[in-house]
């Protein structure tokens, strides 16, 4: 089947290199982004973050389960946006997301969506995680190697820090490749799209600060074994998992290591 592509960058944005900003113009990935939504958790709400010129946008507002509004920190963008898609005007809001107070604003649960930026996408997602029971849903797009990291389970070389923490709270789908020729301008890099969804988990059965850590230190030096690894946390007391690298631990398992670890304090 043949791609339509619909050039959004007409000159009156610019993309910026340092807000990280490549526009998507390719139409049939956009609306498999968008569709990548299922509404799982019921949410009525969703926070588009980075619009740039509306490629996503434009198919998300003519969606009736829910409601659309968008935060944008180009100034630039933000008045494209006024200008194009009127019936947005209330619902877009000039700022950034990591410092945008999003709770208050929705004071309700809503999904995020969104061609992140791929020089913060990892701030983005701890972003989420500091308000994940407000977050049933995320469907982003972002660069191939971080998606497919996101998304990998242990024991595959891509799983990493962001892979444990992620997954601790939801459950995550790569949806779709995407090539450089899709943006103008191309990044010089593959993307990808994942969409997560939040589990059951409301707690971890363990102090969530510290399981934070030990995953971190894990990972930090990650050809080493657990029990080498975790040196900086202090000695652990014998257990098989100490015999593995931080790569092949799942969730539960980096939480009875956690558990360890908050005795080693007691």
């Amino acid at each position: 089947m043949k791609t339509n592509y619909k050039k959004p960058n007409d000159g009156r944005v610019r993309a910026k290199k340092h807000l990280g900003q490549h526009f998507l113009k390719d139409l049939n990935i956009a609306q498999r982004i968008v569709d990548g939504l299922s509404g799982h958790g019921g949410y009525k709400q969703v926070l588009e973050i980075g619009p740039g010129m509306g490629v996503l946008t434009q198919y998300l507002l003519p969606k009736i389960d829910f409601t659309t509004s968008v935060i944008e920190i180009d100034r630039e963008s933000v008045t494209y946006l006024e200008q194009h898609y009127p019936e947005l005007a209330t619902r877009i809001i000039g700022g950034d997301f990591l410092r945008f107070d999003t709770v208050s604003y929705f004071n309700e649960p809503f999904a995020i969506i969104g061609n992140f930026p791929y020089n913060i996408s990892s701030q983005i997602f701890f972003r989420a995680l500091e308000i994940r029971d407000h977050i049933p849903e995320i469907v982003c797009m972002l660069q191939k190697e971080v998606a497919m990291r996101i998304a990998s389970p242990p024991g595959n070389k891509d799983y990493g820090i962001l892979s444990v923490l992620l997954q601790a709270f939801y459950d995550i789908d790569y949806l779709v490749s995407v090539p450089p020729g899709a943006f103008d301008p191309p990044p010089k890099v593959q993307s990808g799209v994942i969409r997560l969804r939040r589990n059951s988990v409301q707690k971890l059965d363990c102090d969530e600060k510290k399981f934070f850590t030990v995953v971190k230190t894990g990972f930090n030096q990650r050809r080493k074994t657990l029990r080498n690894a975790l040196k900086p946390i202090g000695i652990f007391p014998e257990h098989p998992l100490l015999d593995k690298r931080a790569e092949q631990l799942s969730v539960n398992d980096f939480v009875e290591l956690t558990r360890l670890a908050e005795n080693l304090t007691a």
